[in-house]
């Protein structure tokens, strides 16, 4: 068996020294990033906010991950991919040391809109930046680095949170805006900016294409079964602290069931490959989505600790599996031409997620009691049957598009009317 170390050198091998820094500055940015974990806690416990108004203000994260998403796509191809990244830690580190000292809620609200916008717009320039310096054949092992770091920094985030929360609240909102600006002060001393002059000049040609993946059928319907497992997996930072915190739990006992979620996907994604492969992606999501349901609708059943460990064990499993061939499907599924504009689609159901998972969950949570997650699951159960109803309509999709593929090589001038039309048809599919 592959040790974690031969996999590492395997992985690593020939990546750019930038990447590097990206890497390190994310790696930094996540193990600070723990105060939005326990939002819904420090205003349940610090400034005794209900459950539905705790749901309101986490939402109103939600609602600015949805436009920071846009506009850090937006920004990290007119204004640079080094300029969005600086600006919007910046802006995340000088917004979250606000939050800290501020006491009134509407207040507290706004910030965390802005909060949101500021958090979710590196997500764009940090991809776009890592493209722009891997060559094509090293992108699959700097971004399997790449989705590692975010995990194995959440997972140090959570089990510190945990034990932070519970001494001050101040100390975790100051801390998370200092490991911000830390990763601001390396992207400015050690990132250059990677946006050619020919990428600019190619952007307005597919400006046309902004709208092309809000008609593409297939593409939505897979995005909407990508956005009920995101409401799903959200449940974790908006709805389960709040349930917990019901049931006695502590902060840190929170904490240790967000850094075993972590912590297994860490050490998982070393062996899902090797689970999947040879599987129909379809197949697999509807195992993926099914497992994740079922954790979170046992919630219902969890009183202890034991129990919502146990639980996330399943999800996590779910989690793992569903990584993997949504990343495929979404690649596949983009044209050449368009395939920020589909990302940026695609990326706006975490954010929308966000939004939604603790809006409609406060309340949820507060009336109903135990029977939200047994309507989460029932509602995860209903993405399982998506899954196997749309998939072998995609995969046709994707294997109709083989043809094409070889004429798009051989005639890589494509007008963006060309592109527009190839998108609506079900047989044209990308490389």
């Amino acid at each position: 068996m592959r040790t974690a170390r031969a996999w590492l050198a395997d992985t690593a091998g020939g990546l750019p020294r930038i990447f590097w820094y990206l890497w390190t500055g994310l790696l930094i940015n996540r193990v600070g990033a723990f105060a939005m974990l326990f939002l819904p806690l420090y205003l349940a416990d610090a400034r005794h906010a209900s459950d539905a108004l705790a749901g309101l203000v986490v939402g109103a994260y939600g609602i600015g991950g949805v436009a920071g998403v846009l506009l850090g796509g937006v920004l990290a191809d007119g204004w640079g991919r080094r300029r969005t990244l600086l600006w919007s830690h910046l802006a995340a580190a000088v917004l979250m040391a606000g939050m800290a000292f501020t006491t009134s809620l509407p207040a507290i609200a706004l910030l965390a809109g802005l909060v949101g916008i500021a958090h979710s717009m590196p997500g764009p320039a940090f991809v776009a930046a890592i493209v722009d310096v891997v060559p094509a054949e090293r992108r699959s092992r700097a971004f399997n680095l790449h989705f590692w770091a975010f995990n194995l920094g959440m997972a140090g985030a959570s089990a510190l949170a945990g034990l932070l929360a519970e001494s001050s609240y101040l100390v975790l909102f100051l801390l998370d805006a200092a490991a911000t600006l830390a990763t601001a002060v390396i992207i400015a001393w050690k990132v250059p900016e990677t946006l050619t002059p020919a990428t600019v000049r190619a952007t307005p040609a597919i400006r046309a294409g902004l709208r092309t993946p809000l008609t593409d059928r297939t593409f939505l319907a897979f995005v909407g079964l990508t956005f009920v497992l995101a409401v799903l997996t959200t449940q974790t930072s908006t709805v389960m602290p709040l349930a917990m915190r019901a049931d006695g739990l502590s902060s840190s006992a929170y904490g240790l069931v967000v850094a075993l979620g972590g912590a297994l996907i860490v050490v998982g994604q070393l062996f899902v490959p090797r689970l999947i492969d040879g599987h129909r992606k379809h197949r697999v999501l509807a195992w993926a989505t099914g497992l994740t349901a079922f954790g979170y609708g046992s919630l219902a059943l969890a009183d202890h600790l034991s129990g919502y460990l146990l639980a996330a064990l399943v999800w996590t499993v779910g989690s793992m599996l569903a990584a993997p061939p949504n990343a495929e499907i979404n690649a596949e599924l983009a044209p050449p031409l368009l395939r920020g504009r589909y990302q940026a689609v695609f990326y706006l159901t975490f954010p929308a997620a966000a939004f939604v998972a603790p809006t409609v969950g406060g309340v949820s949570l507060q009336y109903l009691g135990d029977w939200h997650w047994l309507a989460v699951g029932g509602v995860g159960l209903l993405a399982v049957a998506g899954h196997l109803v749309t998939g072998p309509r995609r995969e046709r999709r994707v294997a109709a598009g083989t043809e094409s593929q070889r004429v798009e090589r051989a005639a890589p001038d494509v007008s963006p009317t060309t592109v527009t039309a190839a998108c609506r048809s079900p047989r044209t599919t990308a490389p």
